[in-house]
């Protein structure tokens, strides 16, 4: 269970993280997809809240009416630097934490007290934070669809430019990927995988181009805690 927290935790956290790469410096009359490049070119560190939500669609024994229903919901608070460092604190319903220090990507489990360690190189390159963590184009990895407004958002389809090299086309295991963007910041990312599995994060209290302590992501494993190192 835990091996596949950690891969979820990965493929979902620097796809999030990687959205941040990003400035709030655009005007709302501009189009989302706008927003978001412009969002992309100028933000180098960002903070704040969120909530995460698995959703799923209505079983036939269930009312069809209210639409998706919230099977799991996760909460806390983020941090992110380009270029490749970010913390990913999950703070309820229970307490862990992904790091990536630039080097490696790390996740602390308190409950298990349990620290996974693998090279973050390797975690990153299936993602696009492989390529928005740094200085390359948000257009070079995705082509951006202008989607609808919904929810007071502008909405953005991210659709991910075929990779020549990876076996299924492109190396994203999501469908589809949208963000939804208000005054220049991302506000919603919604992600859903081949088998209409819905997960959507609703990001509050963002801060843009905070200053942040050289050691804000080095993290340690208690004493007497497990350690697993993976290559």
């Amino acid at each position: 269970m835990q091996r596949f927290l950690l891969a979820f935790a990965i493929q979902f956290t620097v796809l999030i993280s990687a959205v941040f790469s990003i400035s709030a410096f655009a005007a709302d009359s501009e189009s989302g997809a706008e927003q978001l490049r412009q969002f992309v070119r100028n933000s180098k560190t960002a903070e704040g809240d969120f909530v995460q939500q698995q959703l799923r669609a209505p079983k036939a024994n269930e009312s069809q009416e209210k639409g998706l229903k919230v099977v799991r919901q996760t909460q806390g608070h983020f941090v992110f630097q380009r270029p490749g460092r970010f913390i990913w604190d999950t703070q309820k319903p229970y307490e862990q934490k992904l790091i990536a220090d630039g080097k490696q990507l790390i996740l602390w489990d308190k409950d298990l007290n349990q620290a996974t360690f693998r090279p973050a190189g390797q975690a990153l390159s299936a993602s696009p934070a492989a390529i928005l963590f740094g200085e390359a184009s948000l257009d070079q990895s995705f082509d951006l669809v202008e989607g609808e407004e919904r929810l007071g958002m502008k909405w953005v389809a991210l659709s991910p430019k075929k990779n020549p090299n990876a076996t299924n086309g492109n190396d994203i295991p999501y469908t589809k990927i949208s963000v939804g963007m208000v005054n220049g910041l991302p506000k919603a990312l919604e992600l859903i995988d081949g088998l209409g599995s819905v997960v959507l994060v609703t990001l509050d209290r963002i801060q843009l181009n905070v200053n942040l302590p050289p050691n804000r992501f080095t993290f340690t494993p208690p004493a007497g805690a497990e350690v697993l190192r993976l290559n």
